[in-house]
């Protein structure tokens, strides 16, 4: 295989949003060297593109493959959709930093989302993390935030109370430290103990970090239901105080009542946009989400961490907190919270993937269902799983409207992202196999007013902008050769019920100018790297 490589006959789709326009592109040593009318390149290996669109590699603004990109770096599922950048350790969920003491909880803490986590998994900082993956090598391209959750179990533990002054100053000089190492930014889980627990003068200190080292700023919000609003509006005074760029992550309405209320929380952004507040935001395309099981728990039944949690869940007047906390929505503890339950139902939370082999029947049913069976409560069954399995449990959540979805995923200030929680086992939201062909294929078919070239630039351009890469998210001269190529009849295959079916119309992705699909095969190569801050 040579250096170089031309691509002919092109329908080449530029990241900018522009109309797609016919052209030849010339790739040498990994970078797009020409792109314009019948190239001469005699040297250059050829490319028929035969009329295929061609586009920059699509970047996943918001996933959690933190963990999988070290146990399986050929990334096939993400490869097969054209992504070549994925941007990991959201919601404050990370495998770094940690202390001599805080490996333990940090590895129960990624395994409440993403299952069993090994001593080896978890890096005393991110120049570690870093590390194991170069060496390993990977297919495409990983950006890290760091997880606010690592900065408070490493210094604090599970405690559900607000940081002293040191506490605050410990946490910023250890997420400085990440951020001079590289890492890109910060991220919060605001419904997620032991995040959750964080004060306004926390978060702010750190937010000013952030921003001293020009680093972005990124949550889960304290609501998506009835506190949308409220907890927009909190995380904008977080980015004005501290003076930090923002990305609000997965914004969506969440549970029947509060549906049609996003375009309210959209504007809320825009009015701080023009006040001066660089924030955006990221979302899927699919009317459901996906978490851990004990996000279906007030958080302050983590106080202590799960541990804890399973002695409260043996005590009989702990139990029955509990159980009036989920199903009655009594939660004396956790001003704000709301119970999934009473919004959207036990029928509509499906276990996704479990950790336990003896509860791996119970995948893709519904907590309705497996009640229905034992001849229990759903009460019961949540909690006999979350004891089985000790929190490791993944949920797959129906609760979103198919017009707030619309409103996200059209708007300027979106860009795309799959919330994949990969495990290597059970029936996961699809979102992880199929988020970028179903994103292009609504765009093809005309749905939600959004064309064809504005999808690929809220995959492209725009996601590369918001997280500084300056030379990945156009098809320009100069740029890293992140390329994918695709059929007008692309298409995600991956469903509910058959959640890991991979797409159709994706039949080639180059990354720093390596084919890692070719010819809708996977060749194994691995020239992806962990990308640090410039």
């Amino acid at each position: 295989m040579t250096d170089t490589l031309l691509i002919k006959g092109a329908r080449v789709i530029d990241g900018t949003g522009a109309p797609w326009f016919p052209a030849d592109v010339l790739v040498e040593r990994g970078r797009i060297a020409a792109v314009g009318p019948m190239l001469d390149a005699p040297d250059a290996e050829p490319l028929e593109a035969q009329g295929r669109f061609l586009a920059p590699g699509f970047i996943d603004a918001h996933c959690h493959d933190d963990l999988i990109q070290l146990r399986q770096p050929g990334r096939p599922e993400k490869v097969a959709q054209g992504v070549t950048t994925v941007v990991v350790g959201n919601c404050s969920f990370g495998l770094y930093p940690q202390s001599p003491d805080s490996g333990g909880p940090l590895r129960e803490h990624f395994g409440n989302l993403l299952g069993t986590v090994s001593d080896r998994e978890t890096f005393a900082d991110f120049a570690g993390y870093r590390a194991a993956l170069d060496g390993r090598g990977t297919a495409i391209n990983l950006i890290s935030l760091v997880g606010h959750a690592a900065l408070r179990l490493a210094v604090m533990g599970w405690q559900n109370r607000a940081a002293t002054p040191e506490e605050r100053e410990a946490m910023a000089a250890l997420l400085a430290d990440q951020l001079r190492q590289g890492a890109h930014g910060l991220s919060l889980g605001l419904v997620y103990p032991p995040s959750a627990w964080a004060d306004r003068a926390e978060l702010v200190r750190l937010a000013e970090v952030v921003a001293e080292h020009g680093a972005l700023l990124t949550a889960h919000v304290r609501s998506y239901e009835g506190g949308l609003i409220a907890s927009v509006d909190e995380f904008l005074d977080l980015l004005k105080a501290g003076g930090a760029s923002g990305l609000l992550s997965h914004l969506q309405a969440a549970g029947k009542p509060y549906w049609g209320s996003l375009p309210r929380a959209v504007e809320r952004l825009e009015i701080a946009r023009k006040g001066g507040t660089d924030v955006s935001f990221d979302m899927y395309p699919y009317p459901a989400g996906s978490s851990t099981i004990l996000q279906l728990l007030p958080p302050s039944a983590l106080a202590g961490g799960v541990e804890a949690l399973l002695a409260r869940m043996a005590d009989a007047d702990g139990l029955a907190a509990l159980r009036r906390a989920v199903e009655d929505g009594e939660a004396p503890f956790d001003a704000g919270w709301e119970s999934k339950i009473r919004l959207i139902g036990w029928e509509n939370v499906r276990i996704g993937g479990v950790s336990a082999d003896d509860l791996r029947p119970l995948e893709g049913l519904s907590l309705t269902e497996i009640a229905d069976v034992a001849k229990e409560q759903p009460f019961d069954t949540l909690v006999r799983l979350i004891r089985a399995d000790r929190g490791r449990t993944n949920i797959v959540m129906f609760q979103l409207a198919e017009a707030d979805l619309e409103t996200a995923l059209s708007h300027p200030l979106h860009m795309l992202g799959s919330d994949g929680l990969p495990r290597e086992t059970g029936k996961p939201h699809p979102r992880a196999f199929g988020s970028f062909p179903r994103y292009l294929a609504r765009a093809i078919r005309g749905e939600g007013g959004l064309g064809l070239e504005d999808a690929v630039r809220h995959m492209t351009a725009v996601p590369a902008q918001r997280f500084g890469l300056s030379d990945r998210g156009l098809v320009r001269p100069g740029m890293v050769a992140d390329l994918t190529l695709f059929t007008a009849d692309v298409a995600d295959c991956a469903t509910f019920q058959d959640p890991t079916r991979p797409p159709h119309g994706i039949t080639d992705v180059l990354v720093a100018g390596q084919f890692v699909l070719r010819d809708g095969g996977h060749t194994g190569a691995r020239p992806g790297k962990a990308l640090t801050r410039a």
